[in-house]
């Protein structure tokens, strides 16, 4: 067997032959050790080991291979503590229990991870937008939004997911799978969050108050929600339009005196703010950073999250004098005035067609030059809207998110819902029987 000797840092094999898997080695020169060390090589897999303690600890890895082994997949292992804690994985043992929600666990990594929800703890930090997560893994998961990472394919649909549990979940429209059901009155979900988002229906209980109004919400996010329409102390003494940070002020000055000085370094188009440049910059990578944590739909600029958020707490603070209609954003109540007064500023300058907002007259351009940029990754398609690409999108992967609550009836599109609503107020409350 060769003799394997010290040189630096470097184990090297010499050209004596021993029998013994221990040498010693004194006095080769200045370039090796002065001391004497032994080498300690494993006849089983041939690693070296300058450190016996070291070398004792490797056996085991082998004498243990056999014994350490699951019954159910026949994975092995070195230490039977390890294996313990893969059996786990088998079984629905869940022995760990939090506290505060009492929610269990597997493992009590999986507890320690959890506990962050309830004490608001998010050590880890995106490098690219600065959100703060709570645990490794959701930071991983966080992001693929930056990287359009979707590892996760589904093999009916192809549908990708850039989260595991989202594919799991998906998967159920597929098989109709709905694990989840409500003990109150016996409705089932395919997910553990619409379970709970319905719970709520039961329950006339609001613990989460607004030190403002002092009004009440059932869900924190709600509240959360509901708090942006208060704290706006800054006005602006041109229109009027008031902001919570004295700062967000200053940059709304800049609309009124022409100011662009914020330019986009691929299309040239200018911006008062630094941050409006960065959220329009995303509109070229597509990126959409800022997530809802209730129903995961991503957003390009927080502000946009921020409206979002008002959609699940049914917060419409802005109402109409005309008609009482109600809305979430002062912007839309602003376009909704114009239908009152009849009064369309955007005209197309090729049809002279008008219209009270801006975004119908982008749309309405596209009919004249009958581009459709966006395009269906599965069967290529086109569309003219990104929102009628998304609905065609729900025909490849049969997904109906819209449920009604009377009859469980599900749909792809919200509208398609409303109308469906209509034939339950249509319904008559008692049916006489004949006796």
């Amino acid at each position: 067997m060769d003799v394997l000797v010290t040189i630096g840092h470097f184990v090297v094999p010499s050209s004596e032959k021993h029998q013994e898997s221990e040498i010693s080695i004194n006095g080769l020169g200045d370039s090796m050790t002065n001391t004497t060390e032994k080498i300690h090589k494993c006849d089983v897999c041939s690693l070296v080991f300058s450190s016996k303690a070291s070398f004792l600890k490797h056996l085991r890895v082998h004498s243990t291979q056999q014994s350490n082994v699951c019954e159910e997949c026949g994975r092995t292992f070195s230490e039977r503590k390890k294996l313990v804690r893969h059996l786990l994985v088998h079984t629905n043992e869940k022995s760990f229990s939090c506290d505060v929600c009492g929610k269990l666990f597997k493992y009590s990594h999986s507890l320690k991870s959890h506990f962050r929800i309830h004490s608001n703890e998010k050590p880890h930090t995106c490098d690219v937008c600065s959100k703060a997560l709570s645990s490794k893994q959701a930071l991983k998961v966080h992001l693929r939004i930056h990287t359009k990472e979707k590892p996760y394919v589904c093999d009916i649909c192809n549908y990708a997911f850039s989260d595991q549990s989202h594919l799991k979940v998906h998967l159920r429209i597929h098989t109709n799978e709905k694990p989840y059901s409500c003990k109150v009155c016996c409705k089932t979900f395919a997910s553990s969050g619409n379970l709970k988002s319905h719970l709520y229906t039961h329950s006339n209980e609001k613990h989460y108050n607004c030190e403002v109004c002092g009004k009440t919400f059932v869900q924190n996010s709600h509240l959360k929600a509901h708090l942006l329409t208060h704290l706006k102390p800054h006005i602006c003494e041109v229109c009027g339009k008031t902001f919570a940070q004295n700062s967000h002020l200053k940059s709304h000055l800049l609309i009124h005196s022409d100011k662009n000085p914020h330019t986009c370094e691929v299309c040239s188009k200018t911006f008062v703010r630094s941050a409006d440049l960065k959220a329009h910059s995303f509109t070229h990578s597509n990126e959409k950073p800022h997530v809802c944590e209730i129903c995961s739909k991503t957003f390009a600029r927080s502000q946009h999250l921020k409206y979002h958020l008002l959609n699940h707490s049914n917060e419409k603070p802005h109402r109409c004098e005309v008609c009482n209609k109600t809305f979430v954003r002062n912007g839309d109540l602003k376009t909704h005035l114009l239908t009152h007064s009849n009064e369309k500023r955007h005209t197309c300058e090729l049809c002279s067609k008008g219209f009270t907002r801006r975004d119908s007259l982008k749309c309405h351009l596209l009919t004249h030059s009958k581009e459709k940029p966006h395009a269906c990754e599965i069967c290529n398609k086109t569309y003219a809207r990104v929102t009628h690409l998304k609905y065609h999108l729900l025909t490849h992967t049969n997904e109906k998110p819209f449920a009604c609550d009377v009859c469980s009836k599900t749909f792809g599109r919200s509208n398609h819902l409303k109308s469906h609503l209509v034939t339950h107020l249509k319904e008559k409350p008692y049916s006489s029987e004949e006796c």
